[in-house]
């Protein structure tokens, strides 16, 4: 079960809070997607994900060779809540790092 220090401490990382917006304001990302909104490259994105899969926060499926995340529908309700409310105050911002971006760029 998720601990709201837990959460706290998960999304204090700039680059985590970022891929959580993302994913909150698209639904689903592939990690080549987040790559480039997010200007890290692969193998910390991937290590940041790892995090975020391990605390619950997101799922992920892998589809060839590329994995896709996107929120977990299983993270309890008070955390969801804690994320909608961050993404209202970076909303502009998140969709800005997700307007250039190529669709099917994978």
């Amino acid at each position: 079960m998720l601990h709201p220090l837990q959460l706290f401490k998960t999304l204090s990382d700039e680059t985590r809070l970022s891929i959580i917006m993302l994913l909150r304001e698209a639904g689903e990302l592939c990690v080549c997607d987040l790559c480039f909104a997010t200007t890290e490259l692969q193998p910390k994105v991937s290590r940041h994900m790892a995090l975020l899969r391990e605390s619950g926060l997101v799922i992920d499926r892998r589809e060839g060779k590329w994995i896709h995340y996107r929120l977990s529908p299983h993270m309890p309700a008070w955390a969801a809540t804690i994320i909608d409310n961050s993404w209202n105050c970076l909303r502009e911002e998140t969709r800005e790092k997700l307007k250039n971006r190529l669709p099917g760029s994978c």
